[in-house]
């Protein structure tokens, strides 16, 4: 750390020879007014190696550390004379030795001067923070001494007030890394030599102790405040200009308040920093000066030592005793005319803001004093603020300007609280308007900007220049870009919370007001360039190359939505529609952007608060979700979508729906971008009508309803609460009504007819509606009383079953009412069933309403079957019955939905199979008894038989013109699922195997004995699998197909056709499972007997494939 030989020689040389000219006396005991006489040679020696022409002005880098090491080797120097040394020792320890011991012996009188002649009192000011505050008050002393020593100048006492600022600044907190190694090393070298001179020397240990808690007690000369005051009163009438006069004030009045009046930091508003730093820099530049980050620095630090506490806590001196020194300096000043100026200067403008600081906490703080000091407190601080209220200040000025530059600068070199600047910066709106230094500090500085608040800031003064009047459309544009730009570099949960306050700023972003076309254009080129590469890069990839598109995408959405969220959630939606596959991508995307959606507080707790409800519709109004929904409104309704694109915003808005982990500050919860309650609010309760034209809107509705109840919702009450729930109820047993008979003729101008697949979701969405809502009103009934009578009295306008689906909700408030024609077949309690006269429900029509309940729930179902009233002992009742039955299935099937059939077709199978429904079996499709076990498929085939028979009825001359051609085609596909349970069935008793082919029955041979022979064919019989009885049943029920799809009505009915294709596959299957199955001779009489039975068939397509498939059948055995 040494400096040059060739420095420390000059330095040298000009300390010797200084020392020479000191004769007779030496700089050991030099006298300050000798110093005029030696002191040129040491400022030219240091003019010479600093290259400085003028010493007072800033130094650079290098020349600060070269008076830095200079003044450290004369002040360890002086330290040396009171401690003994080894010098052995010190060359190797001590990194300022090869200057140090160069030196000539000084004294502190030599120090003291060369640090004023030097203008180096901040440097000795941090030297001696790095001390101990003990050995700073004994130092402070010294250098009171020492001024007070005549000759006593003006140049003494300023250097005097620039130790004790600089004390009161403390360190610098901006300074660069290593800057402070020197102060450090220095330190170091006094603690060594402290601690030897403690052993060595009493007179040296008590001037250096490093610790006054070594000492039994503080001596009182330890208070710093009270040495420095005492100092200045004694030194006031050595104070002769103005200027010199206005900053001793200051920085006494700075002293009391920091050490007096406050008890912590007192922040300062941005702009309030600003004006003070303006009005500052205003003040030096008419004096010539330069803006320079150092200038600002400075200023910066002046201000954070005025408004934090002081590192010196006073111990001796009162608010009282200070007070009144500060009074009577002011008063002796005043007197002498150095208080008044009507000029504006900076010291002028430092003790103005040093006054206010004071008053202000004089009127409002109170000291912690002792009772007895009361009073002379009070008298001090009193004569205190009434003088300080008498002074007046000229006015000083900035301008915007000014002001612009000034936190421009401060943000470029991310000085003291920069980031507080930069969001003052960023609602300036005024400064806007100097495009050239406003963007250049945006453009450069980005990265100071990159705070969601700073942000949002800015682009609040963004817009406002947007829509000003002649605006600059190019500087427009750049702006966006930098806006854009910091925005891009924020953290995810930054752009979620900067996003989330744009939403409040306006739902358009950058384009709330009118814009220039060319602005509207580029964005346009960016939104549209942003999703073509969001949809064409979202091919097959890694998972890690997956999530790191998405992480992209959502960048790109999130840049695109800041600028104009309207237009990118509406370029979204469009994405996520007509855009193949894409709507899973564009859910993640969104899922990613909880800040979007906008704040969202439980709906139970504004459930019943009027005013709240109506705040949190307004938000709702503005929240990025309800603009979602707004989006899509628009395009359902301005576009006509394809089947496929109803089913992409179906899933679209199911996958919006399902709840994500969302962190919110430390607490992680479950969320979705977009409720089950709005989706509902928003898509299907406005869409669902009884009377409306726009059916597809209805279905979509619908099936928007069912995709959001089949969301979980653990919070209580359930949403669906917030969703009128009673009215949606009876809207949607409404349309099941209508549903009913929908194959019915339908008058011109009438409700659209409902297609089957919609019956099944109503009837679905009543039961999962009616669960949920009977689960609320279980919790609570009297809150639902008026409601439930209100519903259950809407229901007697509408079919009877429909009652049976909203049985959850109203449970035993009401019995179940049914056509009285039901009680003459069944038995049921009085206390839970009554009977009702209905029109269409007359005598004999009791099996048909028994049916029709068993279609309405798997409950009612089981309820229906053990309560049937039949007598099976009676065979006349049960031929009755199944003669019944056969009508009742028939006059039900056509309005059956699948889940109903489904039900309908377990009653028949369980009547069967109970015996209490008779079906004969002929063999109508055989011309000779198969010598076959078919009791294990006895249930299989009077059920097809039935089925047939229903189905001959039902096409009949009496009944064939009850369908449309939609309704004969819904009967098809009924009887085409039950054909496939019956298959089903038959499949379960006998698997295909996995492998080999399992054994079949074959004729014993004829060399076996007979009892032998008959033993293997009962042990062939325990294990033969039933393939040739399966075989036969197949044929059956092909036959049975077959017959059904001709007597239909155009013969033309594809699920028969494809039941058919299936059923004749099986068989090919068993055919070559089972090689002995079936002879060579039977699998031809087969071909032929199929053959013959679908060349009944109209069209010729279907005989085509068919006759095609039949000649596959051949045997293996062959």
């Amino acid at each position: 750390m040494a400096l040059m030989d060739t420095d420390s020689a000059v330095l040298q040389g000009a300390f010797l020879l200084a020392d020479k000219l000191s004769l007779p006396s030496s700089l050991s005991s030099l006298q300050k007014a000798d110093w005029s006489r030696v002191g040129h040679l040491v400022l030219e020696a240091v003019r010479e190696i600093c290259g400085q022409e003028e010493l007072g002005v800033h130094f650079p880098a290098a020349a600060v550390s070269c008076i830095k090491k200079l003044v450290c080797a004369v002040w360890l120097k002086v330290f040396c004379r009171e401690a003994v040394t080894d010098v052995e020792l010190s060359w190797r320890e001590n990194p300022f030795f090869p200057l140090q011991n160069g030196l000539p012996e000084v004294n502190y009188v030599v120090l003291l001067e060369v640090v004023r002649s030097l203008a180096a009192a901040p440097i000795f000011a941090r030297f001696l923070l790095h001390l101990p505050q003990s050995q700073i008050a004994t130092e402070l002393e010294r250098l009171v001494q020492h001024v007070r020593s005549g000759p006593t100048r003006e140049d003494d006492v300023r250097f005097l007030l620039e130790v004790w600022w600089e004390l009161w600044k403390g360190q610098d907190e901006q300074k660069e890394e290593g800057e402070d190694s020197l102060e450090k090393m220095f330190a170091g070298q006094f603690a060594r030599l402290s601690s030897k001179s403690s052993s060595l020397s009493p007179q040296a240990a008590k001037r250096l102790k490093l610790d006054a808690s070594d000492l039994p007690a503080s001596p009182p000369t330890a208070d710093v405040v009270n040495i420095l005051l005492h100092a200045l009163k004694d030194i006031k009438d050595k104070i002769s200009t103005a200027d010199l006069c206005l900053q001793a004030l200051s920085i006494a009045l700075d002293t009391l308040y920091t050490a007096f009046l406050i008890d912590g930091a007192v922040g300062l508003p941005a702009i309030e920093k600003m004006h003070i730093l303006s009005k500052v820099v205003r003040i030096r530049e008419q004096n010539g000066e330069k803006l320079t980050p150092e200038l600002l620095k400075e200023a910066l630090r002046d201000l954070h030592a005025s408004h934090t506490p002081s590192q010196f806590e006073p111990t001796r001196i009162k608010l009282g005793e200070a007070s009144k020194i500060i009074t009577d300096l002011a008063q002796f000043w005043q007197s002498n005319g150095l208080l008044g100026t009507s000029e504006s200067s900076g010291s002028a403008f430092k003790l103005e803001q040093s006054v206010q600081r004071v008053l202000t906490a004089l009127q409002e703080a109170e000291a912690p004093e002792t009772t007895n000091e009361t009073d002379f407190q009070k008298s001090e601080k009193n004569s205190l603020s009434g003088f300080l209220e008498s002074l007046s200040f000229p006015a000083a000025e900035s301008t915007p300007e000014l002001n612009a530059r000034v936190t421009a600068l401060i943000i470029k070199h991310r000085l003291d609280d920069y980031q507080n600047f930069t969001e003052l910066f960023a609602s300036e709106k005024s400064w806007a308007a100097q495009d050239e230094l406003w963007f250049d500090c945006l453009e450069k500085n980005q990265a100071a900007f990159q705070r969601q608040e700073t942000l949002i800031n800015l682009t609040s003064t963004i817009v406002t220049k947007l829509h000003s009047e002649g605006s600059n459309v190019s500087q427009c544009r750049k702006l966006m870009k930098v806006v854009a730009d910091i925005f891009s570099a924020l953290s995810l949960e930054d752009k979620n919370k900067a996003l989330a306050a744009m939403m409040r700023l306006s739902s358009r972003g950058f384009f709330g007001g009118s814009v220039p076309s060319t602005v509207t254009v580029a964005f346009e080129q960016e939104l549209n360039m942003a999703f073509n590469c969001i949809i064409q890069g979202r091919g097959g990839a890694s998972a890690a190359a997956s999530q790191a598109n998405l992480n992209t995408a959502v960048s790109l959405v999130a840049r695109v939505v800041f600028q104009n969220p309207e237009a990118a959630l509406r370029s979204c939606c469009h994405s996520a529609v007509f855009n193949k596959g894409a709507f899973t991508l564009m859910a993640k995307i969104l899922q990613q952007l909880p800040g979007l959606r906008g704040p969202r507080g439980r709906e139970d707790e504004l459930q019943n608060d009027e005013d709240a409800s109506k705040k949190a519709e307004e938000e709702d109004t503005q929240s990025g979700s309800a603009l979602l929904c707004r989006c899509l409104q628009e395009m359902t309704k301005t576009k006509s979508l394809s089947a496929n694109e109803r089913e992409q915003l179906l899933k679209f808005l199911g996958l919006l729906m399902m709840p994500v982990m969302a962190a919110e500050g430390e607490e992680e919860r479950m969320e979705s971008f977009l409720t089950p309650q709005e989706v509902v609010n928003v898509f299907v309760l406005p869409n669902l009508s009884t009377t409306g034209h726009r059916c597809f809107d209805i279905e979509l509705s619908l099936q928007l309803l069912h995709t959001a109840l089949s969301v979980d919702a653990p919070v209580s009450p359930h949403w669906v609460l917030g969703c009128s729930p009673f009215p949606l109820l009876y809207v949607l047993a409404q349309l099941l009504n209508q549903t009913l008979r929908c194959w019915d003729q339908t008058p011109e101008g009438a409700v659209h007819r409902w297609s089957m697949d919609t019956k099944e979701l109503l009837e679905a969405l009543l039961t999962q509606l009616g669960q949920l809502v009977g689960a609320e009103v279980a919790a609570s009934p009297s809150s639902w009383s008026r409601a439930l009578f209100w519903l259950y009295h809407k229901m007697e306008r509408l079919d009877w079953t429909i009652r049976f689906h909203l049985k959850p909700v109203w449970r035993d408030h009401f019995k179940n009412e049914v056509p009285a024609s039901l009680l003459t077949v069944c038995d049921l309690p009085e206390q839970e069933w009554s009977g009702v006269d209905l029109p269409q429900y007359g005598q004999g029509t009791g099996l048909l309403a028994w049916m029709e309940c068993c279609c309405a729930s798997d409950s009612m179902r089981t309820t229906m079957l053990s309560r049937l009233s039949l007598d099976q002992r009676r065979a006349e009742h049960v031929g009755m019955f199944s003669k019944g039955l056969l009508v009742a299935v028939t006059q039900t099937l056509p309005w059956c939905s699948v889940s109903q059939w489904g039900r309908l077709l377990g009653v028949l199978r369980e009547l069967i199979t109970s015996a209490r429904l008779y079906v004969p079996f002929s063999l109508e499709y055989v011309e000779y008894l198969p010598l076959l076990d078919l009791r294990r498929f006895s249930c299989e085939l009077r059920l097809s038989v039935l089925l047939l028979r229903v189905l001959q009825l039902l096409c009949g001359s009496s009944c064939s013109d009850w369908l449309s051609a939609e309704g004969w085609g819904h009967v098809g596909r009924l009887y085409a699922h039950a054909v496939r349970e019956v298959m089903n069935s038959v499949r379960a008793k006998l698997p295909l195997p996995a492998s080999a082919p399992l054994t079949v029955s074959t004729p014993p041979k004829m060399s076996q004995s007979p009892l032998k022979s008959k033993e293997s064919h009962m042990e062939e019989e325990a294990e033969t699998a039933p393939c040739q009885e399966v075989l036969f049943v197949l044929s059956q029920l092909f036959c049975h197909v077959q017959h059904i799809q001709v007597m239909m009505p155009g013969g033309q009915s594809e699920p028969l056709f494809l039941c058919s294709l299936e059923i004749l596959s099986h068989y090919e299957a068993i055919m070559a499972a089972f090689p002995h199955s079936s002879s060579s001779l039977e699998s031809d009489n087969t071909r032929h007997f199929f053959s013959t039975i679908t060349d009944n068939l109209q069209s010729q397509e279907m005989k085509a494939v068919l006759q095609q498939k039949i000649a596959q059948l051949v045997s293996a055995a062959a």
